[in-house]
């Protein structure tokens, strides 16, 4: 892959032993270590650091698409039987930015994060839109660096384990649609779902949500996240509900 990319940025022997870092981490070797040293500069580091005119965003903008290609190309050559709408469907979510910015974190992309001091100092380093950006702008460089294929591989190594996550709840239940198509059957109304209370540390909260059917009250149903309580609070009502109409 031909690349127009050029500085003149000297890395220091601290910056060339973490992108050392990374690239084991990943297990790919760059020939040109600025261009992923670039990757991990954010447009906020870039306009507060003298000298430094480029930040990520190009690249960003490169990897977003070798991204999308390769998710595409695999889902399509995967899923025999899927229609064109869940690879769709199963496609957002892989190249999301809540998927995205796990990937970043199992790979220790916050560590080599250039940010300036305003988005430090507000968290940047955790922040999953910078997270999800840095780690497409690490797939563009990647993709100059070292050519489709390359690219290709690295991302599907990451990305595979994203899209069994997803296909291991394929065939799963929704029981939010179960119930509230059972009880607008039977009742013309639609089920009311409430937070009860949250649990645990902001970093691994539980969520106990209750399901009203009318003045009925169905848990409170706990889970890691409010779309899994809810999902068991509807199971629960659906459950009750459907015994009721073979007793």
């Amino acid at each position: 892959m031909r690349s127009f990319f050029k500085t003149n940025r000297t890395l220091s022997s601290r910056r060339k032993a973490l992108l050392t870092d990374f690239q084991k981490r990943i297990g790919v070797k760059f020939k040109d270590l600025h261009l992923l040293d670039t990757a991990f500069y954010h447009r906020s580091f870039a306009n507060e650091t003298a000298g430094t005119a480029e930040n990520n965003e190009r690249l960003e903008f490169l990897g977003d698409a070798v991204l999308g290609m390769t998710a595409a190309s695999y889902l399509y050559e995967t899923l025999h039987d899927a229609p064109e709408g869940e690879l769709t469907k199963i496609k957002s979510f892989v190249v999301s930015e809540t998927s995205l910015s796990e990937i970043a974190l199992g790979i220790g992309i916050e560590q080599c994060l250039c940010l300036g001091k305003g988005e430090e100092h507000s968290g940047g380093r955790s922040k999953k839109a910078i997270l999800a950006d840095t780690t497409e702008a690490v797939f563009g460089a990647l993709y100059l660096d070292s050519g489709f294929k390359t690219a290709e591989k690295l991302i599907l190594s990451l990305l595979v384990p994203q899209i069994r996550k997803v296909l291991e709840n394929r065939h799963q239940k929704d029981y939010k649609t179960l119930l509230q198509e059972l009880y607008q059957k039977k009742y013309k109304q639609c089920p009311h779902y409430e937070l009860i209370k949250k649990t645990g540390p902001d970093h691994d909260q539980v969520f106990w949500i209750s399901v009203f059917l009318g003045q009925t009250e169905y848990g409170p149903m706990q889970g890691k996240s409010k779309k899994e309580a809810e999902q068991a609070a509807a199971r629960c009502a659906w459950e009750y509900l459907s015994g009721e109409e073979h007793r």
